[in-house]
């Protein structure tokens, strides 16, 4: 990471600074229990190199509960991400959306993998300050909906698509459009994404698409297989906190509540 604070008041978009400063601060929060279940240290370094008010921020977030959903989800797709590696040492990774996130240092810290992550060049800009380019590892700046980005990802490799927090943001037709051009762009692969239950889009408005569950994914992209769903709170017992794992256990027996955020694997 470089030296010297990073000021993030150089987005006007609050909505945008929130959105990359919570999920980094819940799992900065989560690493310093003495059993997390992410333990991303990096995203506590991170923390400490940035100029915001986290007092505020804290406030907002209510980090005591929400850290464990935003931990649970991580490493479903941590977990499978590193699957998936194991089988394609040579693969490409492609996160999109990928905000603060620290995945590539989590899962290939010595830059070895031939890596991508891409995000709105506002965000990049940011990104750049606090985890340089190294190794194999590149950030490109662009829109997921613009068209041309793609072609700057290399597709003679089966790819690693991971794309958290990011498609309940788009737009049905969007999210079906980004999905098609990954698939027409690469030759077989793995897709990682979480959704959200569609009462849950109805309440939230800033959210605007979510699927039924895989099957929904498959209609839209034939060539789309899903090889597996897992609500948020499935791991429940890997929470080291009693009173949210007895929580999470609750939730979990209520299918509306379970499916409320759920993990999904998809091959092609």
């Amino acid at each position: 990471m470089t030296a010297g604070k990073v000021d993030f008041t150089v987005i006007p978009d609050e909505g945008i600074t929130w959105t990359l400063l919570g999920t980094l601060y819940l799992r900065a929060w989560e690493s310093r229990l003495p059993h997390p279940i992410l333990g991303d240290h990096y995203a506590a370094e991170a923390i400490e190199r940035i100029d915001y008010d986290f007092a505020k921020l804290k406030r907002r977030v209510r980090p005591d509960g929400n850290q464990f959903l935003v931990a649970l989800r991580a490493r479903q797709l941590d977990d499978w991400s590193r699957a998936f590696l194991a089988r394609h040492p040579d693969a490409t990774v492609l996160q999109l959306g990928c905000g603060l996130d620290s995945r590539m240092l989590r899962l290939d810290p010595q830059g070895a993998l031939r890596w991508f992550d891409l995000d709105i060049p506002q965000v990049i800009a940011l990104r750049r300050r606090i985890y340089p380019e190294r190794g194999r590892y590149r950030m490109i700046g662009a829109s997921v909906t613009d068209d041309g980005w793609l072609r700057e990802i290399p597709a003679d490799r089966p790819v690693l698509i991971v794309a958290e927090g990011l498609l309940p943001y788009l737009s049905p037709g969007d999210a079906r459009r980004l999905l098609r051009r990954l698939t027409d762009h690469f030759p077989s692969g793995e897709l990682l994404f979480d959704g959200l239950a569609p009462w849950v889009v109805r309440m939230v408005k800033i959210f605007r698409w979510s699927p039924r569950g895989g099957r929904d994914v498959e209609r839209w992209n034939p060539r789309l297989t899903c090889a597996g769903q897992v609500p948020f709170t499935t791991h429940h017992r890997r929470i080291p906190v009693r009173r949210y794992r007895m929580l999470y256990r609750l939730l979990h027996a209520v299918p509306a509540l379970r499916n409320m955020s759920v993990a999904y694997r998809f091959t092609f």
